[in-house]
């Protein structure tokens, strides 16, 4: 069974529709996402009177404004006791290539929420954050615009597949019982200096991986020079791959939380135009002077498109790609702000 930590509510006095007090439940709040998600929240007039409550296992928080449920997603007792009260549920706990735990978070944890969503007298609205690798990002040529209606197509592993089963779990769930799902598809999530670790030989983060085209003595001599990749796509033209900043992803959320143009709905949320990595190297090299190095890939290119977050949401990104840049190039570490990577990409 859960474990309750401290309780507080957000603003003065309950926040009710009708008779029910708003409460929302969140997974994965000390991640990247849910971390930035936090503050945002709280400071976000609208929600003032709600409560907030987060399930956490491996990493927890203490927090004034936050109830703590010490528990894992595959305690289906224990998620159901976390939903009492709920209103709205914010799922982002993922777990990315450890099959051992896949399951229990991204098929068992999913499915637990979402049992004990719909058969709760106060549930209004279940949210989850998804990825692109449930279109399969780069590893897949769509050859158009990637909508909300393009074909689930993951990549190889185990974390994208969850993430397909995910959106299929919670797509099958508003059909079968009607309950107000909405997903947010978001790409690769950008933070702090997070970009230029993405676009340095120095230390792996994310794919490629770069010894699949350079050699170990041929990466740490790029390394040494600070040197930027040019990406190449499968057709011979310069990568497009997208990304987001997490402040637009939390700015997408706050917008589509007990909004009722986000019923039933799945959108897109990312840059409106996907990274381009000549564009990217060509900046960087007219601003900082650094050396660029070619590599050609058996990837391809492809756009995931925002218009419908939008259309329907008002949501548009304010990070663009000159911004990634400087954002992840001027951001300086405080000695309490080691770069701790708790996922590789």
């Amino acid at each position: 069974m859960p474990t309750l930590g401290r309780a507080s509510r957000l603003g003065i006095g309950p926040a009710c529709k009708g008779s029910v007090e708003l409460k929302l439940l969140v997974t994965g709040i000390t991640g990247k996402v849910g971390s930035n998600f936090l503050p945002a929240f709280l400071a976000e007039g609208r929600f003032t009177g709600w409560s907030i409550r987060a399930i956490c296992n491996v990493r927890t928080l203490d927090h004034p404004a936050v109830e703590v449920v010490r528990a894992s997603l595959s305690d289906a007792a224990a998620v159901r006791a976390a939903m009492e009260g709920v209103t709205h549920v914010l799922h982002m706990a993922g777990v990315k290539e450890s099959p051992d735990l896949a399951i229990d978070v991204g098929v068992k944890g999913m499915f637990n929420l979402l049992e004990a969503f719909r058969t709760s007298p106060t549930a209004q609205q279940f949210m989850l954050i998804g990825g692109d690798c449930s279109v399969g990002h780069i590893f897949h040529d769509y050859g158009a615009p990637i909508t909300e209606v393009s074909p689930r197509r993951a990549y190889p592993g185990c974390y994208a597949l969850t993430k397909v089963i995910e959106e299929v779990m919670l797509e099958q769930y508003r059909i079968q019982y009607g309950i107000n799902g909405c997903c947010l598809r978001a790409p690769w999530i950008m933070e702090k200096d997070d970009f230029r670790h993405v676009l340095s030989f120095r230390s792996q983060f994310g794919g490629p991986s770069w010894h699949e085209f350079f050699s170990t003595a041929e990466v740490e001599r790029l390394a040494q020079l600070d040197a930027v990749p040019l990406l190449w796509d499968a057709t011979g033209l310069p990568l497009r791959r997208n990304f987001i900043h997490v402040s637009d992803l939390v700015r997408a959320i706050l917008a589509a939380l007990d909004n009722p143009a986000a019923a039933g709905e799945l959108f897109n949320i990312a840059m409106t135009e996907p990274v381009d990595y000549a564009r990217a190297a060509a900046h960087l090299q007219a601003s900082r002077g650094v050396q660029v190095v070619e590599v050609a890939t058996p990837y391809f290119s492809n756009w995931l498109d925002n218009a419908k977050a939008g259309h329907l949401l008002g949501w548009r990104p304010l990070v663009d790609l000159e911004q990634l840049i400087e954002r992840a190039w001027t951001y300086v570490r405080a000695a309490d702000d080691p770069r701790i990577v708790w996922y590789p990409g």
